[in-house]
This record gives C-alpha cells, sequence and structure tokens, in this order.
C-alpha cells in the first residue's frame, strides 16, 4: 500500500504521543513493505530531511500559534497528499477531521486517531472548546474508520455519537539504552531518582507534581522532563520550583530519554486528560514502578501495575513516603509493569492491527 500519516509534527519523534505514534507504527509500515509518507513541520524536524526510518518525509509550513498551528499544517498537507494516490490516510487528531473532506473528494479512504478528549484540555477558552465539541461529531459522521486508543474513548464515541471505533493502543517496547552519558550529565544515579514525562500543560499537572514533591521528606532527585511551548504562565511557575532536588533539563528525547526512563527509581504519570498515553505504556515496557493519578482512562491501562493516587489531601506525599524505600513493593510492581506491557502494549501487535485496518479500506 501506499499510505500516508497527516496531523502529526512529524519525525524523529521530538513531541508527544502522535510523533511516537507516526515513528513507530511508520517505520514498522515500511519495513513490512508499504510505502509510507510522513507530512512534518519546520521546527520540529528539519525541513531538508526526506527520509528516516524507511518513511518518506514531506515538510509544509505551519503557522506558529496555539489555535492555528496544526490546522494550518494539516489543510495544506491534505492537500498535497490529495495529489499524491494514497491508497488511504491515517489522520491523528480530531481536531483534523474537517480536513477529512479535501481526501476523500480524491477518493482516498481515511481513518482518523481522534486521540482523547482535547476540549478537556484547561488550555482552550470557550472557543476552543466549542470546536473540539463540533470536530468530535465530524469525527464520529466524515472518516471511513474512526480509531481510539481506550476503551474509556471508544465507549465514549459510542454512547455520545453511536459511531463504533476500532481501539488500538500503543506500544511499549523501547531497546535499553546502551550508555548513561545523559546520568553523567546531571549528576545522577540509577535507581536512585524518581522521574516525571510530559508535556508542560495544565492538565498534566507539573505543578502538582513538584509542588507534592517539595512537600515530601525524601532527599532523593526528580528529574522531570518536558516543555511548557504555549503555556507561559505554567512555566514561569515552574521555573520557580526549581531546586537541587527538582531537575527540569527540558524535553529530552531518545538515547537520552531512555537512559533516564530505563534506570530511575520510581516514574510518576499524573495526566488528566486523554486516553492511552505513550510515556505511560514505555515507563511499563521498561519495568518501571509506576506511581499514577487516579483517573479512568490511567486505571485502564496500568490496571494493577500502579500504584494510584490523587493530589487531594497529600495523596502524593503520601505515597512517596510509603513507596519510595519499600524495595519489596518497588520491586513488585515494576515486574508486574513489565508483564502487562509485554501482554497488552506490543508495538508488533499495534502494527498488525494498523496494517489490517488500513488495507481494509483500500
Amino acid at each position: 500500500m501506499k499510505l500516508a500519516i497527516l496531523g502529526t509534527r512529524g519525525v524523529p519523534a521530538s513531541y508527544g504521543g502522535f510523533e511516537t505514534l507516526a515513528e513507530e507504527l511508520g517505520s514498522r509500515l515500511a519495513e513490512a513493505g508499504h510505502e509510507v509518507w510522513v507530512y512534518t513541520r519546520p521546527g520540529f524536524v528539519e525541513p531538508d530531511l526526506r527520509e528516516y526510518r524507511g518513511m518518506k518525509l514531506c515538510s509544509l509550513p505551519a503557522i506558529r500559534s496555539k489555535h492555528l498551528e496544526t490546522l494550518s499544517h494539516t489543510f495544506l498537507s491534505a492537500i498535497h497528499a490529495a495529489n499524491e494516490g494514497f491508497d488511504a490516510v491515517l489522520l491523528c487528531n480530531a481536531a483534523n477531521a474537517p480536513m477529512i473532506r479535501i481526501l476523500q473528494g480524491r477518493g482516498i479512504p481515511v481513518a482518523l486517531n481522534v486521540d482523547g478528549l482535547e476540549r478537556n484540555r484547561r488550555k482552550w477558552g470557550t472557543a476552543g472548546r466549542c470546536y473540539y465539541r463540533l470536530c468530535e461529531r465530524f469525527a464520529a459522521q466524515m472518516p471511513e474508520s474512526v480509531i481510539t486508543d481506550a476503551a474509556v474513548i471508544e465507549r465514549y464515541y459510542r454512547r455520545a455519537y453511536r459511531r463504533d471505533s476500532t481501539m488500538i493502543p500503543y506500544g511499549a517496547d523501547l531497546p535499553r539504552p546502551e550508555g548513561r552519558e545523559i546520568l553523567d550529565q546531571l549528576g545522577l544515579q540509577a535507581g536512585e531518582y524518581l522521574l516525571y514525562v510530559s508535556r508542560f500543560e495544565p492538565e498534566n499537572n507539573p505543578d502538582r507534581v513538584a509542588e507534592a514533591f517539595s512537600r515530601s521528606h525524601t532527599g532523593r532527585t526528580l528529574v522531570m522532563l518536558g516543555d511548557a511551548p504555549y503555556a507561559e504562565d505554567l512555566r514561569q511557575k515552574l521555573r520557580k520550583l526549581k531546586s537541587e532536588r527538582i531537575l527540569m533539563p527540558g524535553a529530552i528525547y531518545g538515547e537520552g530519554y531512555r537512559e533516564l526512563l530505563f534506570n530511575c527509581r520510581l516514574y510518576i504519570h499524573a495526566t488528566e486528560v486523554g486516553g492511552t498515553h505513550p510515556a505511560l505504556v514505555e515507563a511499563m515496557g521498561a519495568g518501571r514502578p509506576l506511581l499514577v493519578l487516579d483517573t479512568p482512562e490511567n486505571r485502564e491501562v496500568a490496571s494493577e501495575a500502579a500504584r494510584f493516587f490523587r493530589f487531594e489531601a497529600g495523596g502524593m506525599e503520601k505515597a512517596l513516603g510509603e513507596l519510595l524505600e519499600d524495595e519489596e513493593t518497588l520491586d513488585k510492581l515494576g515486574r508486574a509493569a513489565g508483564s502487562r506491557a509485554r501482554t497488552h502494549f506490543s508495538w508488533e501487535a499495534v502494527t498488525r492491527a494498523y496494517e489490517e485496518l488500513l488495507g481494509g479500506l483500500c
């Protein structure tokens, strides 16, 4: 098949979940013999990069603003892709649903991965929330196939819009790191620090994690990986929370990310919005003990392989006090996480599911 992936910032992945999906899925589809194109944005991917891990890359511009970047880039990508003779298109993000008709107008079937309920993100005002709700309706009506990454989201679309979807999660299998360069750079010892990984956005609660950790009595270090490209107030707040105990080295990808992930003592996950979060399943795949914010989506993903907490009434501080020096419980949680990842979150199984779905559209 000749396939395209639209609606992400592109590959190599250097932003979030959809970019990880594009890289891991696209490269495996290419390895299986399909021709795979990924549309990329300047500022996230080098414009002159034309091929990566077997995928063809097409760089198109975007308006750099919180409200227009995704839509402007996907609009141009859809116009370009409509004339390239693709057998099917994987479109990411329900916000891009209005672009589906551009592709379908040239006879190209579209599978739309809707992600979570984006309108619940606190960064959006009234207009943004109304737009995302409208796009949910478009997402339920327009594409040939709807993809959800969590059963919670699958049930939502069935209940709210009577639209069935195909539930396909993310993969968790990452190669082990080969060195410890980033640990040495940050002055960290393997197994002696905590790790938090997420975009620094309000609903991911980086500030609440940092505040709760600073109130805990542990002498260990918390490493917080991420950035806040469209949340300057939050960025400034986090700067004030940085300390010798709370390191914020920015967003780190590739080998450095894997070094930090595979060597952390405890992984903290605190997102409130979305379905399956790649960073969480990757921590599971690395066999890390998990401390996870208690939401239906997070419970669906981690199940018995995590200790859950709530921020209220000092819940995170209490969990840290109970877990951090309990070697037996940490070991049990880590083994449970690795086992669950191998059983439920394999990129090989994810790729087979997408290949079957996209093949059925052609």
